[in-house]
């Protein structure tokens, strides 16, 4: 019996609908990714290919599932020694150093708590995130805008006992380079010290469009709702290089660069770059020979605006996005040149891929896809009712307080009442987000159920409007907005940054309004135009439409 079998004994279906059926997901008790994933793998095959890495300073490692097991060991008694025990919370900046594995390894096996983050959080960020969820160390990279918001945040932390640099040495911080003075022995714990898959593994704090973020709480059993996410929807294969482009701190790492990757037996290829650059990711791409690859829209873009064709892409046989609309245009020059056609998932920091388009069906340009079998996914208005096809509804999952809580789904949001009452209602899980299914089970985003427009009677969804505009070789990218309007209530508002070579002016203003005018519905043109050098985002990545609003109401 392969590894993965041990959690998915049926991986081969003959049609969705046999998928949707069929696909079930074992659960042990006690399950751990870092001694049933990452310590098995080794035990099978201690030399069996786990993670490449490189940098932009010629730097490059590569790590054996038997060389992540050993270093997890020793990290797991440095922690020990340091008083870090089961249940402790531990938030790790590494942005994309290949120590985050380890560490992260490590602390699974603990059994103590992780929070990533990302390394564009200020001192006021950090102190809200420590104190929120009451963390005991930070380990950072030694990065010294990261050094300086630590240092800055660490007197306002009660809670906060050590912290601990990655790549480098600084007064007042813990090496976490000392680990190596540690055995590479670690039993897996028993009693009281065991993990079990109901406890918390780690949580997210999500991106905070609207507000301050929350902690969406996951349990043990959150590695094994991403096998869908990377097996079906990312289609990885055993022993290839998949390459996922997040920074560690996002939940899109946990979605594409550690859990369903390895639990697959892939190898996560890491570029742990300065900056994105489309040139040195094709570059990198190319020499790796990477097979599976996914990033935002926004990156394809970039990347379809280079000479593409000097670089050898024979080697991807998958590629995925998610996050944002993919007009047709840039899925079919894609399609061109490597052959491959770009396949669009949805799901959140608080799940697993929730809807995508997986192999047994042909993508439509725009569509999410159709629900994973994981999910019982239903399109309801605001009184819970399911709606027809073709009408918005907000995507919800059913049965998750009957018994039927999925693995991959949060646990609930640590410590807040209030949004768990308002996420967990009538017997469902509410994303906020809205969406429409067409006849053939097609699910189309529409936006968040606070972006939604409504403009003179008419109800207009930003993602729509967004995927006419970025088809005009002008924009890059775009954010469309509701601004108020003192006749119609409120008008479409486009907030756009705009490709190279291209310049404001009143004549591209109308060019953009009649080319929204023709791909979409000619009431949804955006009468406000506004360019800008870069569109507001949280340190996800996702645009921050709120703040937008709010600096035109208070204009």
């Amino acid at each position: 019996m392969s590894l993965i079998e041990r959690f998915l004994p049926q991986q081969t279906f003959s049609s969705y609908e046999d998928f949707v059926k069929n696909y079930r997901v074992n659960v042990p008790e006690n399950f751990n990714f870092g001694f049933d994933i990452v310590d098995a793998w080794a035990a099978e095959d201690f030399d069996k290919p786990a993670l490449v890495w490189c940098d932009d300073h010629g730097g490059e490692k590569k790590f054996s599932f038997g060389d992540i097991s050993l270093a997890s060991n020793r990290m797991v008694n440095y922690f020990r020694s340091l008083g870090i025990r089961k249940g402790d919370i531990v938030m790790l900046i590494l942005r994309r150093r290949w120590e985050y594995w380890i560490t992260a390894t490590a602390l699974h096996k603990l059994g103590a708590v992780l929070i990533p983050a990302s390394l564009q959080l200020t001192a006021k960020d950090i102190r809200y995130r420590v104190n929120s969820a009451s963390v005991k160390l930070i380990c950072a990279v030694d990065d010294p805008f990261v050094v300086e918001q630590v240092e800055l945040a660490e007197p306002d932390c009660p809670t906060l006992t050590g912290k601990m640099l990655v790549a480098g040495e600084r007064d007042g911080w813990l090496r976490w380079s000392d680990c190596e003075n540690f055995s590479d022995k670690f039993d897996r714990p028993t009693g009281d010290d065991a993990t079990r898959a109901t406890d918390t593994m780690l949580i997210y704090f999500t991106s905070g469009t609207t507000g301050m973020p929350k902690m969406a709480l996951h349990d043990y059993t959150y590695p094994l709702g991403h096998i869908v996410t990377a097996k079906y929807w990312q289609r990885v294969r055993e022993g290839c290089l998949h390459m996922s482009i997040s920074d560690s701190g996002w939940a899109k790492f946990g979605w594409g660069k550690i859990y369903g990757q390895w639990i697959c037996g892939a190898v996560i290829f890491c570029y742990d770059m300065d900056k994105f650059i489309a040139s040195k990711v094709l570059e990198k791409i190319s020499h790796y020979r990477v097979t599976t690859f996914c990033a935002p829209p926004t990156m394809y873009r970039f990347m379809l605006q280079e000479d593409i064709s000097k670089y050898d892409l024979s080697c991807i046989k998958h590629a995925c996005n998610a996050g944002e609309p993919l007009n047709a245009d840039v899925i079919e020059r894609f399609r061109a040149i490597t052959g491959v056609t770009l396949t669009e998932g949805f799901g959140q920091s608080e799940t697993s891929v929730m809807i995508a388009n997986f192999e047994w069906f042909e993508p439509r340009y725009g569509s999410m896809g159709k629900p994973s079998p994981l999910y019982d996914i239903a399109l309801v208005d605001e009184d819970g009712n399911e709606v027809d096809d073709g009408e918005e509804g907000e995507i919800v999952v059913r049965g998750v307080l009957d018994g039927r809580r999925p693995v991959g789904l949060l646990r609930e949001y640590y410590l807040n009442d209030e949004e768990n009452t308002k996420a967990f209602r009538g017997r469902m899980y509410h994303t906020g987000d809205m969406a429409w299914r067409d006849s053939s089970g097609y699910m189309w985003f529409v936006g968040r159920n606070d972006d939604v427009i409504k403009c003179s009677g008419y109800r207009i969804g930003p993602f729509e409007v967004e995927s006419a505009l970025v088809q005009h070789p002008a924009v890059v990218e775009c954010a469309i907005t509701a601004a108020p309007d003192p006749v119609r209530g409120q008008v479409v508002k486009a907030t756009i940054v705009l490709a190279a070579g291209y310049s404001p002016s009143p004549e591209l203003t109308k060019e953009l309004q009649n080319h929204v005018k023709h791909v979409t519905a000619p009431y949804k043109y955006p009468r406000i135009v506004e360019y800008v050098d870069e569109l507001p985002k949280t340190i996800g990545g996702k645009i921050k439409r709120a703040q937008i609003r709010h600096t035109d109401a208070n204009a």
